[in-house]
């Protein structure tokens, strides 16, 4: 689905990024490297628009090594997360869609930034949550489901790398 078409499918904003650097003078200024639009991908009910990521944690800034390797995963984004490093991106979902049931081995904090959500858990388990609410996933069997028929939902997600313990691990 082309950026167009997913704009008009979820009625929301493209949105932007802006990353800063600093100049030879060591002064704060706008990196003009990548786009300010964001790519979007479309997936199902949703609209993924992929903000920034790393290949470390922490984070490399020498010889601008991070916005090498962002620049370089523009034409084919990562997964839901990087292993070793970190994945922001704002996540579109139709009215009254839903995600199938997944689980990653990372920490996700989700916030909603749009609309009213519901997570649900593979044990039944579900909270709404709703703009302004916060959502931390921790390599967890889930899935997000927009309860508004008539409004599109948007979140925010930083997710991280992780090393699930024992008690999370699927058998």
């Amino acid at each position: 689905m082309a950026l167009s078409q997913s704009q008009a499918a979820f009625n929301l904003p493209t949105p932007n990024r802006f990353i800063t650097d600093l100049n030879s003078n060591g002064l704060a200024v706008f990196d003009t490297s990548v786009p300010e639009v964001l790519p979007t991908e479309a997936a199902g009910p949703m609209a993924n628009h992929f903000a920034y990521a790393t290949e470390t944690f922490p984070a490399d800034f020498t010889n601008k090594s991070d916005l090498a390797a962002y620049s370089s995963m523009l034409s084919a984004p990562p997964g839901i997360f990087i292993a070793t490093g970190s994945v922001l991106r704002i996540v579109d979902m139709q009215p009254g869609g839903e995600t199938p049931l997944h689980q990653t081995d990372s920490l996700d904090y989700g916030v909603v930034l749009e609309g009213e959500v519901e997570l649900e858990l593979d044990s039944g388990e579900t909270r709404t949550l709703k703009r302004g609410d916060v959502s931390v996933q921790r390599a967890t069997n889930h899935l997000w489901r927009n309860l508004k028929k008539t409004e599109p939902s948007r979140m925010l997600f930083v997710s991280l790398g992780a090393k699930p313990d024992g008690a999370l691990e699927k058998s």
